[in-house]
């Protein structure tokens, strides 16, 4: 790589002919591991990939037309939240959904997103907001997910503890907050942990983006301290909501559970 802004270039030929090759040998390889390993996810990690490697590549061509206009910008960003709403959904209850992932998602993300553009920390653009937005969702999402994957999993192997928490005289509500909450909580500790190692073990997307975007090496580090402050609150929002909802009934019906 020269003094150019690129990690992976696609100048030529030979370099998408490369791309594909280490992309797809990564991808066989991880799918490998998982049926060596009976990890359950073989033909999923396939699927994965393929999809990304569409996905990015429309995205690709289609960003530059986006960011050249606020409307394309709004639209774009709602897809993001539409599509990272209907994933969590998917995860936190397998073969039905719910869009009541939505709320959590947008809670964390959207007011953190408006505070962010607020403060002019991050330039009012859309070649600004779209990645950092992105990056929000993206781990509202995962929150998201695992908060209330967790939530149901607790209420569902504790169940006992749910009923006993109801014979004292608590509320639905209050039961089940009192079973789930700690195993929530849960969805937190991996942001915690980058957020705590950063720069020692890892240098995230938005140090490494805002460095090969041609700002110093201090200007990068200090876009990367506010993503990761945005992140934590985020991940708070969005865990706060999501086990809220599982403890109202609004995802899940734990709460009509008689074994």
């Amino acid at each position: 790589m020269g003094s150019g802004s690129s990690l992976v270039t696609v100048g030529s030929t030979a370099d998408v002919v490369r791309l594909v090759v280490v992309v797809a040998l990564l991808t066989l390889a991880a799918a490998a591991v998982h049926h060596w390993g009976r990890l359950g996810h073989t033909s999923a990690t396939v699927t994965a990939a393929a999809r990304a490697t569409v996905q990015l590549g429309v995205v690709g061509l289609l960003i530059a037309a986006v960011l050249r206009s606020w409307w394309l910008t709004l639209a774009f960003i709602t897809l993001m939240l539409g599509v990272a709403s209907f994933t969590a959904g998917r995860r936190i209850l397998p073969g039905h959904g719910t869009w009541w992932a939505a709320l959590p998602v947008c809670a964390g993300a959207v007011p953190v997103g408006v505070a962010l553009a607020a403060s002019r920390l991050i330039p009012l653009q859309p070649i600004a907001m779209v990645p950092i937005l992105g990056i929000l969702i993206g781990n509202a999402m995962t929150a998201t997910t695992l908060a209330g994957k967790r939530s149901l999993d607790a209420l569902t192997s504790r169940h006992g503890e749910f009923e006993a928490a109801e014979s004292i005289g608590l509320l639905d509500r209050d039961a089940a907050l009192l079973v789930a909450r700690d195993d929530a909580a849960l969805a937190l500790v991996p942001g915690m942990d980058q957020t705590r190692t950063v720069g020692l073990v890892t240098l995230p997307g938005a140090f490494v983006g805002t460095l090969l975007g041609g700002a110093s090496p201090l200007e990068a580090a200090a876009v990367q301290l506010v993503v990761l402050a945005a992140l934590l609150l985020v991940q708070a929002l969005a865990v706060v909501a999501t086990t809220e909802l599982v403890a109202r009934g609004r995802i899940g019906d734990y709460g009509r559970r008689t074994d």
